[in-house]
């Protein structure tokens, strides 16, 4: 984080480490035995599911909450990774609220969904503490991939990868691998270092190589890993921070979202962390969500998120929204900023209303302080360090079919290129579906 803890305002151990604890503990405590089997219960079992249809990985979820009422979790477990093997931490942080839940047909009927996300925590998380891994390497093919980005699309590309025989060499420009996983999302979204422990399991399949501290265009280079490399596979995410374009962005107090989520995903004591009396977090995503809702959680008295646009507008789900207003976050819709006031560090936040005009946005002239010590922007991610001579689309790298680059012999996925919502399932299923088409090429 750039602010010392002697800028004014922002301080650490706002709050004592025991309610710290609290605060920060497992959102959605797991199921038990008994839990999982009555909430299975529930489940119809439905021939057409429309959940599955819902699931960017089509994982069969009608089979796998049968496994489990029927007494065999790890089964059940290997029904999803079959389909997602990252599917414990999207048990986790998946919006279930607006895929496979909202699609049910008891959600449809009762207002009331099958728990299908905790109950796939509990398949997944039971097979996981068995210590062992589901899957054995095909015969060596003699083939060698590179997969750039140890995130959630890079993760399961190399580990499709690897079943079919292939040895993988993983790079990430990070010190640990899980990429968003590990660094992106709220702290108790997944308390425990559930990612760190997932990478572990997942590199179990063996034939994967992770480099840490490689990225690319600074330590490794697209031709060089071409030349050493039957094929390429680009998952590095989105490592660039949208500007604030208001006027004194640049005052001490001003910060990435990411990077606060990132300070404190790595903390070591929660009560070392500093955070601002007044926040205000700029944006309408999960990010600016997690972000607002971790500095109520800090001790911070005053959050606010600006959101430019109406509520109905937001990307962040109405879950999440409710979620942050219930821990005391205020939300302000329709207002931008436009500029940050202090005497070199930030004391408020000026704002403008806006109001829609078919797809434009425009401001209305009216203008209002808030009151900051700390603003987090949490507007968005851009493409950095994209190879040169790679086709470019919407500030993503273009793909065709399963993450087929313009480039012969390169695929990319997630966050990076072009098509699918900027969601870890998501991630995963084009990093799955790019090594299927990679390991065909490679054999064909």
């Amino acid at each position: 984080m750039t602010n010392s803890p002697f800028t004014p305002g922002i301080a650490p151990a706002r709050l004592d480490a025991q309610t710290l604890s609290a605060n920060f503990d497992d959102l959605h405590p797991p199921l038990d035995g008994h839990e999982a089997l009555v909430a299975a219960d529930r489940c119809y079992f439905c021939h057409d599911a429309p959940c599955i249809t819902a699931c960017p990985t089509s994982i069969d979820i009608p089979l796998f909450i049968r496994q489990i009422a029927t007494g065999t979790p790890e089964a059940a477990a290997k029904t999803i990774f079959d389909q997602n093997i990252l599917g414990g931490m999207c048990a986790r942080v998946c919006p279930t609220e607006t895929l496979c839940e909202e699609a049910c047909v008891r959600e449809t009927a009762e207002g009331k969904p099958v728990e299908i996300g905790r109950l796939q925590r509990y398949a997944t998380d039971t097979l996981m503490a068995a210590g062992v891994h589901p899957y054995a390497r095909a015969e060596p093919t003699g083939k060698r991939v590179a997969v750039v980005g140890a995130g959630p699309a890079g993760l399961a590309c190399a580990h499709r990868l690897a079943m079919h025989g292939h040895d993988v060499a993983l790079y990430d420009a990070k010190e640990k691998g899980g990429g968003l996983n590990e660094y992106g999302i709220a702290y108790y979204k997944a308390v425990g270092g559930f990612a760190e422990a997932e990478v572990d399991w997942l590199l179990k399949i063996g034939g994967i190589t992770l480099h840490t501290g490689k990225a690319l265009g600074r330590d490794i280079t697209l031709e060089g890993l071409k030349a050493e490399h039957d094929a390429v596979f680009l998952g590095m995410g989105l490592a660039g921070v949208n500007a604030l374009r208001a006027e004194g962005e640049g005052r001490a107090g001003v910060l990435d979202a990411v990077g606060f989520i990132s300070d404190l995903r790595q903390a070591g004591d929660l009560a070392k962390l500093p955070v601002g009396r007044n926040v205000v977090v700029i944006g309408g995503g999960m990010t600016a969500i997690d972000a607002a809702v971790q500095s109520k959680l800090l001790g911070a008295e005053n959050v606010t998120v600006l959101y430019r646009r109406s509520r109905e507008a937001m990307p962040a789900s109405r879950y999440e929204q409710d979620l942050a207003a219930s821990k005391g976050v205020r939300f302000i819709f329709n207002a931008m900023p436009v500029a940050v006031l202090g005497n070199g560090s930030v004391t408020a936040l000026r704002a403008e209303y806006t109001r829609s005009e078919g797809r434009s946005l425009t401001g209305t002239g009216e203008t209002f302080d808030i009151p900051a010590d700390q603003v987090l922007k949490a507007i968005g991610q851009t493409l950095e360090g994209a190879p040169e001579g790679i086709e470019i689309t919407g500030g993503k790298i273009a793909v065709t079919g399963a993450g087929r680059t313009s480039l012969p012999g390169v695929w990319a996925g997630g966050d990076c290129a072009a098509g699918g919502e900027d969601l870890t399932v998501t991630a995963v299923a084009e990093g799955r579906d790019a090594a299927e088409d990679i390991h065909a090429s490679l054999i064909g």
